[in-house]
């Protein structure tokens, strides 16, 4: 408090007031980041920059839509043709949401590679993907909005799945439709959750992920704690203050992402059926099905599994356990090293394919679903659970290579 009771104008009187001045020493100016941050650590900062897009041009349309089942479709119409830069605020909100799930994804395979997840980060990782969870329920209640042919049959898909738990699906199922149907109700419901609810708790649970790590501090490509080794100032030898250091850095990743995202938007918006549906351009029409039935491309890997199982009841288990495993990483790998830089060759050959088994799901819950793909779904189904296996029995007693006691440039 001595540095804001010395300071005078408007910076004094406030700091008085609020801790502005210690907040953005803590946080900012003063939180020492390893100093050997690459390219994978660019997608935390660009996933709170897609963050503020969704938000913005999502209020922007919320000024113009209305949650009604006749008139949901025309007003997107509307605002895509007849309100004044209305096609680009969409498809800014379309792309962003594909890519923040493009982003989101390169961020938990950092994650993965450099064991962000194992002690002291913890809770950092379980916050992570609780925004996960709820990142999947926002963008899924968006996608439903529009009220295409592909929206309306995705949501009576997807919703349907709730009501094969025993005693209580179909209670469950109506609750969460509004209705026996996927009707005006459901619009309504869905609505109301998109703009309101769920955005609070993402930014919630984006504020609390941001502190838990700055408790902690940021890991890095070697995986080595920079705390444990401070000169006689207390300041970690191997780090650098977040500021100015990586607010430049994360600009220039600020700067190329937009390149990349402001062409799709201008260029290929619906980037050839994936970010936006051929069949989400026909109006929701209950006695007409879509060809071929799917959820949008960052839901694919999941609706893979899902149909790898002949069971309704058993598919939604698999598909649910594969998101739940991930919340028990931290305690599944139990070796002492955390970055794949020091891991052997078996750990190496294991996180590929576990990437690739997700990879290629994500492929094939696009597809048709042929005899050899429900086949392929199948085996990548059981590489994906077999990497948690494999996990937790190799990595007790794991060997590895020397790992140093400083960072490495």
């Amino acid at each position: 408090m001595e540095n804001s009771t010395n300071k005078s104008g408007l910076m004094g009187w406030l700091d008085s007031r609020m801790p502005i001045t210690k907040v953005w020493k803590e946080h900012m100016a003063e939180y020492y980041a390893p100093s050997n941050f690459n390219f994978w650590y660019f997608f935390g900062s660009l996933a709170i920059l897609v963050l503020v897009n969704q938000i913005i041009t999502g209020v922007w349309l919320t000024m113009h839509y209305k949650a009604d089942a006749a008139q949901a479709f025309g007003v997107i119409e509307y605002i895509m043709r007849d309100v004044p830069w209305g096609w680009l605020i969409r498809y800014l909100h379309t792309t962003g949401a594909s890519a923040f799930f493009i982003v989101i994804y390169l961020h938990m395979f950092r994650g993965l590679m450099y064991g962000s997840y194992k002690n002291p980060r913890e809770i950092v990782w379980v916050l992570g993907m609780v925004l996960y969870l709820a990142l999947m329920a926002e963008a899924f209640m968006g996608y439903v909005l529009p009220w295409g042919n592909m929206s309306y049959w995705g949501a009576k898909v997807i919703t349907q799945l709730f009501g094969v738990i025993p005693f209580v699906g179909d209670t469950l199922l109506e609750w969460i439709r509004g209705d026996y149907l996927i009707s005006d109700a459901t619009l309504n419901r869905f609505f109301a959750l998109h703009v309101v609810l769920i955005p609070i708790i993402l930014l919630v649970l984006v504020f609390l992920h941001i502190v838990a790590l700055h408790a902690v501090g940021s890991n890095n490509p070697d995986g080595i704690d920079i705390k444990k080794n401070k000169d006689e100032n207390g300041v970690p030898k191997d780090g650098i203050a977040f500021h100015p250091y990586y607010t430049v850095k994360d600009l220039f990743g600020v700067g190329m992402f937009l390149l990349i995202f402001l062409f799709i938007v201008f260029v290929k918006p619906d980037l050839g059926g994936l970010f936006l549906e051929h069949d989400n351009f026909v109006p929701a029409n209950p006695m007409v099905t879509p060809e071929h039935i799917k959820p949008v491309w960052y839901f694919t890997p999941f609706y893979a599994m899902l149909k790898a199982v002949p069971d309704p009841l058993g598919g939604m288990i698999i598909m649910f356990a594969a998101i739940i495993m991930l919340f028990f990483l931290p305690w599944l790998d139990r070796s002492e090293v955390k970055s794949i830089r020091y891991r052997l060759l078996p750990f190496k050959l294991a996180l590929s394919a576990f990437v690739l088994s997700f990879v290629t799901l994500g492929w094939l819950g696009m597809q048709s679903g042929s005899t050899i793909q429900g086949y392929m779904s199948v085996i990548c189904t059981v590489v994906y659970f077999l990497y948690f296996v494999f996990l937790f029995f190799y990595t007790k007693n794991e060997k590895h290579k020397p790992i140093p006691e400083r960072l490495t440039h």
